[in-house]
């Protein structure tokens, strides 16, 4: 009994570890940062939440248009490596 029970368990966590990859994947959407809205761009870039992306879009409105994908590191909490994985993903 004691078997079957420990075997529930790894099924069971199997199962769980699978369906929760979607949490884990990374974003393979393409994102205009001088025009998509906070909710846009935390969806579309990795390392990127709603708060930071709120930071992205108040800084827009404050300074203006981002000229280049390096400027967006100017933001508070987001640095050269955010800036790397995702360049391929910011357009502006």
């Amino acid at each position: 009994m004691k078997n079957i029970k420990n075997g529930f368990n790894a099924l069971a966590l199997a199962a769980m570890l699978a369906f929760s990859g979607a949490a884990f994947s990374y974003s393979t959407q393409e994102v205009n940062i001088n025009t998509a809205d906070a909710q846009s761009i935390a969806e579309s870039l990795n390392g990127i939440g709603l708060k930071k992306a709120e930071a992205i879009v108040t800084w827009r409105t404050e300074h203006g248009n981002f000229s280049d994908v390096s400027s967006i590191d100017q933001i508070k909490g987001i640095g050269l490596k955010t800036v790397e994985k995702n360049k391929e993903f910011i357009k502006y």
